[in-house]
């Protein structure tokens, strides 16, 4: 199994760590998975199959006829191809309703995954607080490195705030939310606005973030060879986007956003992790430097959990904890019950 490796020659090996107990429904789940060998950039075509064979249909995007749907393709980047957004309402919403937008950044390690993946979580708070989803089809490392895949989601967010009255949706209640992948560009990307002086999302929901390039946290030696997305799995991840330069002294905080050293000016964020996964450190320390620069913040790190957890085993206990918690942290957001708007 390759790792990625850390230090100069002759540096001292990091001592080793235990790995995190799994919560025990979960650990269920993995047995059952079987070993995960760690990605490679050869997997990169059969991961890429596999992720667009669970892509949600016409029909489940329809959720019983409860939300109407669209696909359009909104002007990219300066000199590159136009990017496709899935467009998600509340059947029955007219175009004055002024709703929320959840404003939709997928996972799949920089690597995979498309506009109609990792939604389960989005389309139900679609349906039950009343907002429209814009989902982005962003391209994709390494056919395509940094900053293709962020400027891809800045260009969707800008389209988005400009025609929101048109989607009978509030350009000044957009909430950014990404899972994994995903959850790196939604930092990124608030940065980027704040920075260009772009559209302000009213809210960033982070979920198990891809935040740090250098790949070298305690979590992520801890759990390494274990659970659904190990070190090597990350360094394949991370060198695809920054074409091979991950970990060097130059990587630009849009891409990485853990390398930021101003986070303030930032809309309220939620974070959360499971205690078993790679990513716990880097989520861990964004949301302490968060709170440091004044940003409003709520963290959860899930007993057990890895990356993934809510996912692959939607009814477990812990799942449904994760699910309710982001819910009722929106849900309270949306209506203007929060201290810390």
């Amino acid at each position: 199994m390759t790792r990625a490796t850390t230090g100069g020659p002759g540096a001292a090996a990091p001592a080793a760590l235990p790995a995190v107990r799994l919560d025990p429904e979960l650990a269920a789940v993995l047995d059952a998975l079987g070993e995960q060998p760690p990605l490679t950039p050869g997997d990169i075509p059969a991961v890429r199959a596999t992720v667009a064979a669970g892509a949600l249909g016409d029909e489940a995007l329809r959720c019983g006829g409860e939300l109407v749907w669209e696909e359009r393709t909104v002007p990219g980047p300066a000199g590159s191809p136009g990017v496709t957004l899935l467009i998600c309402r509340p059947a029955g919403a007219g175009t004055a309703a002024r709703l929320p937008v959840l404003y939709h950044l997928h996972g799949g390690g920089m690597i995979a995954g498309s506009r109609r993946h990792l939604l389960s979580d989005v389309l139900t708070w679609t349906r039950t607080l009343g907002a429209v989803t814009v989902s982005v089809e962003y391209r994709l490392a390494p056919e395509h490195p940094h900053p293709a895949p962020l400027e891809d989601c800045y260009a969707g967010l800008e389209w988005t705030a400009r025609h929101a009255a048109g989607l009978g949706a509030d350009p000044d209640r957009i909430v950014v939310v990404g899972t994994s992948a995903g959850g790196g560009l939604a930092a990124g990307l608030t940065l980027l606005a704040r920075d260009r002086g772009g559209p302000r999302p009213a809210a960033q929901i982070l979920l198990s973030p891809m935040l740090d390039d250098r790949n070298d946290t305690p979590s992520g030696r801890q759990m390494e060879g274990r659970g659904m997305w190990d070190r090597a799995s990350n360094a394949t991840g991370w060198n695809a986007l920054l074409g091979g330069a991950a970990g060097s002294a130059d990587v630009p905080f849009y891409a990485a956003p853990a390398r930021a050293e101003d986070l303030s000016g930032l809309p309220p964020a939620y974070l959360d992790v499971g205690s078993a996964e790679t990513f716990r450190d880097e989520t861990v320390a964004y949301a302490g430097r968060l709170w440091q620069a004044g940003v409003p913040c709520e963290l959860h790190v899930w007993p057990g959990g890895f990356h993934g957890f809510d996912e692959l085993a939607p009814e477990a206990r812990l799942s449904r904890r994760a699910k309710r918690a982001r819910r009722e942290w929106l849900s309270a957001l949306l209506a203007g019950e929060r201290a810390d708007r």
